[in-house]
């Protein structure tokens, strides 16, 4: 009879081990990828801040005309044709809304046409439809900015959990953005920033309910659509640039340079 092949066990045990650095090696790519694409991405690593970097940052002039617009054109069409033009509320709100989804679907059909990157695009023409959607089915206007409550809230449990998991999101993205894996964890200091800016994203979404969220119940209209422009790409850019100070101060620039 044969002899087992005492080697064997030793071979699949380095198959094994081979395999997990594979995986592990993918799944910090795929991690490094999806960080990069975050708004941080574009400025990590960057010694200095400059106005284009934080503008790249929040997707460019386009990127800012989709985010800001289809919202801007739904709030002024509707002050207009209620407060100037006498309209009854519900009448006006066909039109903005309509005013608002066609403007979405513009920079939609642009982005695609100009083969650019029509993600982003789309993102925000599905969340337009969407809101528009359940604005026109209890017929408020107010609904028109439902969904982003419940979107804001989604995020800030999000990073609460990371928080309390003690893998707070922000060091997750800051640690593959700059090659440092999961390394930071091991950090006392990194890892006290990480929680840190993890707070401040939370404060980001928290602060946006705790003030749009009273306007829906007063039944304000134009200060919750003035309230959620404001605090909406301008906030998120603060925040962008808080977050790249902190991270600049934790990273030494050696280390950055490195990279």
């Amino acid at each position: 009879m044969a002899e087992p092949d005492a080697r064997r066990p030793a071979d699949e045990e380095r198959s094994d081990a081979a395999a997990d650095v594979s995986t592990s090696a993918e799944f910090a790519r795929q991690m490094a990828a999806a960080a990069e694409r975050s708004g941080l991405g574009a400025l990590a690593r960057d010694e200095k801040l400059s106005g284009g970097d934080l503008l790249k940052a929040v997707g460019g002039v386009r990127g800012l005309l989709e985010a800001l617009l289809p919202g801007l054109v739904f709030l002024v069409t509707y002050a207009v044709l209620t407060s100037l033009s006498g309209w009854a509320t519900q009448d006006a709100l066909v039109p903005a809304l309509a005013a608002s989804v066609g403007l979405a679907v513009v920079f939609t059909v642009v982005r695609i046409a100009t083969k650019g990157q029509p993600t982003q695009a789309i993102a925000g023409l599905i969340g337009v439809l969407a809101s528009a959607a359940l604005s026109l089915w209890t017929g408020d206007a107010r609904d028109n900015y439902v969904l982003g409550f419940f979107t804001n809230a989604a995020y800030a449990l999000a990073l609460l959990v990371s928080l309390l998991v003690r893998w707070p999101a922000i060091g997750i993205i800051v640690g593959f953005l700059m090659g440092d894996g999961t390394a930071w964890r091991q950090d006392r200091r990194k890892m006290r920033a990480a929680q840190f800016l993890t707070v401040v994203w939370i404060g980001l979404f928290a602060a946006r309910l705790l003030v749009q969220v009273p306007f829906y119940f007063v039944e304000n209209v134009a200060a919750l659509g003035l309230s959620r422009l404001l605090m909406g790409v301008p906030l998120y850019a603060l925040v962008l640039v808080f977050t790249w100070l902190v991270v600049r101060a934790v990273y030494p620039s050696s280390a950055r340079a490195s990279e």
